[in-house]
């Protein structure tokens, strides 16, 4: 005989000899009876053994399993609820486009239209406003450029608040003051729903690759259901603490980003000056005690890195306007607490300098061309 059906498939067969378990599996007359009686699986398992003996059972086995896995992979598709998100700029789109590869039922807003019209295309839902989009969806995610924007969206005439529903999970990662991300919790509240802000870190490289780090402030009950939508869009998704606290961690990395971006435009200027090869300089830098993310991961100096803004004319990326906000309000929030921060302090002058030079849509690493501009002035 060779081969016999294996066990466990085989309904009362073990119970028979190895020969005659065969000559009864073939034999049975109108289907497997013994693995699923006069089922279509059984008549289409009694076929395939008949006709193809034991590689027959291997294919139809093989079948069976993959249309198993996606009838599985249909259901859990069919149970994800309906998920709004409103800003699609660089960081928006491609959080947003993760979901929609997650399964999710998208739909969308910007005070952009033209930025929701390839989201059409990808399946997801364009809406009018953000109240359109609270209507729709119970989960809501914000990513907006700063905290005019964010009260504007949810507190506006047109506003997420005009219409949310009770219940939902509305979650802001956007960066923004930490006292306003307090503020709009209560006003959330008192609709009978659920506010965490989760600002993200990574930039766009990070977003598109669903590799972001969210740090999430709000209700410690109430992460899990945020950190099942976050973790589509990031690799990893920490609890920080109450509402703000996720907010007030983002601001703590971004003035040390800020800082480090511009010691290592200073540094790697310096070595050119004193005749360095950069490419050499970032080489040795990167794996001495001077590395950093400035340095490694996001160098701004034209040639040294590929896939990076200063490749690409310091085009793309976090912007230097964008930077200069976050640094302001690490000065309020330094101011409010009495804490003394004199490089953050500078790095916030020079970042609002360069706003003022014509750098504010370039990437903020262009502070490497900036310095180089005002050495020669």
């Amino acid at each position: 005989i060779g081969w016999v059906p294996p066990r466990s498939v085989c309904g009362w067969l073990p119970q028979l000899p190895l020969a005659a378990r065969w000559r009864r599996a073939v034999r049975c007359p109108g289907g497997w009876l013994l693995a699923g009686g006069h089922s279509a699986w059984g008549r289409s398992m009694a076929a395939a053994v008949v006709l193809g003996g034991p590689a027959g059972w291997w294919r139809w086995h093989r079948r069976v399993r993959a249309a198993r896995a996606a009838m599985v992979c249909s259901r859990t598709m069919a149970s994800k609820t309906p998920v709004g998100f409103i800003g699609l700029g660089n960081m928006g789109n491609p959080m947003a486009k993760n979901l929609v590869k997650h399964g999710y039922p998208v739909f969308t807003y910007d005070v952009f239209p033209e930025a929701c019209k390839e989201f059409q295309d990808l399946g997801a839902q364009v809406t009018d406003s953000p109240a359109d989009v609270a209507e729709k969806a119970d989960r809501i995610i914000t990513m907006l450029p700063s905290s005019p924007n964010v009260l504007e969206v949810y507190t506006g005439a047109n506003g997420i608040l005009k219409k949310v529903k009770k219940g939902s999970l509305l979650i802001d990662s956007s960066t923004i003051d930490p006292a306003v991300s307090k503020e709009l919790a209560k006003a959330v509240e008192k609709m009978g729903a659920v506010f965490m802000d989760a600002p993200v870190s990574g930039g766009v490289g990070a977003a598109k690759a669903a590799n972001l780090t969210f740090m999430v402030g709000g209700a410690e009950q109430e992460f899990d259901a945020a950190k099942e939508l976050l973790t589509c869009m990031g690799s990893n998704v920490v609890y920080c603490g109450e509402v703000g606290a996720g907010q007030s961690a983002k601001i703590c990395n971004n003035m040390l980003l800020g800082i480090s971006m511009i010691g290592t435009a200073e540094v790697m200027n310096l070595g050119i000056r004193l005749g360095l090869d950069p490419k050499l300089l970032a080489k040795i830098l990167n794996m001495s005690s001077g590395r950093c993310w400035s340095s490694d991961t996001y160098n701004p100096v034209p040639g040294v890195m590929e896939g990076v803004p200063s490749a690409n004319n310091y085009q793309g990326g976090f912007g230097t306007t964008l930077m200069a906000k976050d640094l302001g309000l690490a000065q309020i929030s330094a101011t409010n607490t009495k804490t003394p921060v004199p490089l953050g302090s500078q790095a916030h002058q020079i970042y609002r300098m360069m706003c003022a030079k014509g750098y504010a849509l370039k990437d903020f690493s262009a502070v490497f061309q900036f310095l180089r501009e005002e050495e020669n002035l």
